[in-house]
């Protein structure tokens, strides 16, 4: 049973981290794509309007 355990625990820390870093890389080229430049430049000016 404990090589089963290992086997998961292993298993899980070195795809997690795979999964983490692909995630990372997604959201930092969603966040730099040019075509959102626009968007993200409005809503950064959101807390300084006065409606």
């Amino acid at each position: 049973m404990s090589a089963t355990y290992r086997f998961l625990a292993e298993f899980a820390q070195s795809w997690g981290l795979v999964y983490f870093v692909t995630v990372f890389m997604i959201v930092v080229a969603y966040a730099l794509w040019p075509s959102n430049k626009q968007k993200f430049d409005e809503a950064s000016r959101m807390p300084l309007r006065e409606d």
